[in-house]
């Protein structure tokens, strides 16, 4: 880090920050271009050395993260430092991004993976160190460069982690610049990254603006959305536990994280059991006056919520509020009636403020949970807590959220912490969320798929039909000749049509008289005979049999049909016979089959 005396003038920081970022960019496109060279078991060994680097520099780097940053506390940053290092480690370790990635046998199918190329990483200030370690691990497992943009409140400590990040990376192989940070971000340097040509693809987590600004920097992009997350507690469920889960969830890092509970949604024939448990667990209920007092201090003028409050304590919050509430209260939770402008307090809070809802049924708690989704949460996550399984299921089915947690914080099973979704610090919102993707993003989200694939039909367009076509494989091909010359023989033995004359002879006479040899020159004269008795009457010829039908061929191609058609021969078949499409439409043309029956 540069001391004060050394720091660049105020005009030139926009310009100083962005020859930074080019200068960052260009290294990591060279450094990528040597590192997609590496064989997937090197990449695994550099991503690993880069997990454990991480790993060790937890504790320190979560310190640094609240102390520039003021959001959170550093033992929940400690562990989330920590999940990423090792859950989400080990669910990427065994992923196949590099090289041949899957050879389907039967299909005939080969895919290799191609990496993207330079990741721009966009890093919020509310989980700073957690997601700068997540990005460089999925991005370098991807066989990508990556360059960091840092949120400005929160610079110094995820250079940091970009740095041990780096170093573990070089030292087990990887080129240097693989991964790249910048030391002194603006938006103007921002900009230029997401729009600088070596830039492949965008990697965004931070507000609605920066979202919007990274798809519309022209590259393909990943961006979040905010999360207002609701959490329904049913009449069938553990009451007990549901509350202890919105607490946790909602604690968690004094809320810093878009998937923790935001409003708390009770079926009225368990509410009193649960604002018994929510008190017993530290949860302070405001009154009509407080909550007035609150919406004052969170809330700014234009409705949204005050930065000033996101990742304090509620403690913190309480006495900016002029709330007086009992030592060691963990949330303030303020009793709602609608959603929307009117009632400000139901937006994303950031913060251990929970709204708190009461609905009759589960119906009404379903229309009341989409109703905080469309007031800025829409797609990302809602939990649920219940032990009917059809009112889990109908919930699933009808909310416009993409991770649907069920009996667990929001918080820790929407990341893949508490329940088997990959784990991940990144949560496509989809379409309702004008994102990309559904998915929690992980390497494979950045990778290209380039697939070989074998004929497993053949193929020719009917102008080739005239033409003889190549032999299937796996048939052994036969001469014509030969087949002309056995068809020949089997007919001259009897087993098949005899030829029909050569020329046009003459119809016979309807009386032919005998014939009489022509007289020769050398033989006499015949005596004159007496006269004969009459001649007996002949007895009537009698009619050779008649020969039986050729038998029925099993099978007929159109090239049988051509062969036919040149011989002006018939082909005989019955209801056995297999004809092809083709060899049909062209022997009904020419009237070339017989059946075996007529």
């Amino acid at each position: 880090m540069q001391s004060p005396a050394e720091q660049p003038p105020l005009e030139d920081k926009d310009l100083r920050s962005i020859q930074e970022v080019r200068r960052l960019v260009a290294r990591a496109y060279e450094a990528q271009k040597a590192f997609e060279k590496l064989p997937q078991s090197r990449v695994d060994e550099i991503v690993a050395r880069m997990a454990a680097a991480a790993l060790a520099q937890s504790e320190r780097l979560a310190a640094l993260a609240v102390e520039e940053t003021g959001y959170g506390n550093p033992r929940d940053k400690h562990l989330k430092n920590s999940f990423v290092a090792r859950n989400v480690a080990d669910y990427i370790r065994p992923l196949r991004t590099m090289g041949v990635i899957s050879e389907d046998a039967v299909r005939r199918v080969t895919e290799i993976a191609v990496p993207m190329g330079v990741v721009a990483a966009i890093i919020p200030s509310t989980n700073p160190t957690s997601t700068a370690i997540f990005k460089c691990l999925i991005s370098l497992k991807a066989g990508n460069g990556v360059v960091l943009s840092p949120h400005p409140a929160a610079a110094r400590c995820i250079l940091e982690s970009a740095r041990a990040c780096h170093t573990a990376a070089v030292e087990a192989g990887a080129p240097e610049g693989i991964i790249g940070c910048m030391s002194a971000p603006t938006l103007e340097a921002t900009q230029e990254l997401m729009r600088h040509r070596r830039v492949a693809v965008i990697l965004a987590t931070g507000g609605s603006g920066l979202v919007k600004a990274a798809y519309s920097s022209g590259k393909p992009a990943y961006g979040v959305g905010p999360g207002n997350v609701p959490s329904y507690i049913d009449r069938s469920a553990n009451v007990a536990k549901a509350v202890k889960d919105v607490i946790t969830g909602k604690t968690f890092d004094n809320g810093t994280l878009c998937s923790s509970e935001q409003s708390v949604i009770v079926d009225r024939p368990v509410e009193a059991e649960a604002a018994a448990h929510f008190k017993r667990l530290l949860a302070h209920f405001l009154a009509d006056d407080e909550r007035a007092r609150l919406e004052a201090v969170a809330i700014g003028p234009n409705r949204s919520l005050n930065p000033q409050v996101v990742g304090k304590s509620a403690a913190w919050i309480a006495e900016k509020a002029g709330i007086a509430v009992p030592a060691g209260t963990k949330v303030l939770v303020v009793r709602l009636e609608g959603v929307g402008r009117e009632h400000p307090l139901s937006c994303e809070k950031l913060s251990p403020i929970l709204g708190y809802y009461v609905v009759d049924g589960w119906q009404q708690g379903c229309a009341r949970c989409k109703e905080i989704l469309a007031y800025g949460g829409m797609g990302h996550t809602l939990s649920i807590h219940a032990t009917d399984a059809e009112i889990v299921r109908q919930f699933g089915l009808e909310k416009p959220a993409f991770r649907i947690c069920v009996n667990t914080p929001a918080t820790h099973g929407s990341i893949g912490l508490s329940t088997a979704l990959a784990p991940s610090m990144t949560l496509g919102c989809g379409t309702y969320g004008n994102n990309i993707t559904t998915d929690n993003i992980t390497p494979l989200h950045l990778i290209q798929v380039k697939r070989v694939a074998w004929e497993m039909t053949e193929f020719f367009p009917s102008w080739m039909h005239d033409q003889e076509q190549p032999a299937r494989a796996g048939v052994v091909s036969v001469p014509v000749t030969e087949i002309v010359d056995a068809y020949l023989a089997a007919r001259a033995m009897g087993r098949g049509p005899r030829p029909k004359p050569a020329g046009n002879p003459a119809p016979p006479a309807s009386n032919p008289a005998p014939a009489e040899p022509a007289p020769s020159a050398a033989a006499p004269p015949e005596p004159s005979r007496p006269s004969s008795p009459p001649a007996e009457p002949r007895a009537p010829r009698q009619e050779k049999p008649s020969r039986p039908l050729p038998k029925p061929v099993e099978f007929v191609c159109e090239q049988d049909v051509r062969t036919a058609i040149q011989a002006r021969e018939t082909i005989h078949v019955d209801s056995r016979t297999i004809i092809t499409p083709a060899a049909r439409d062209l022997g009904d043309s020419h009237s070339i089959f017989k059946s075996s029956n007529s």
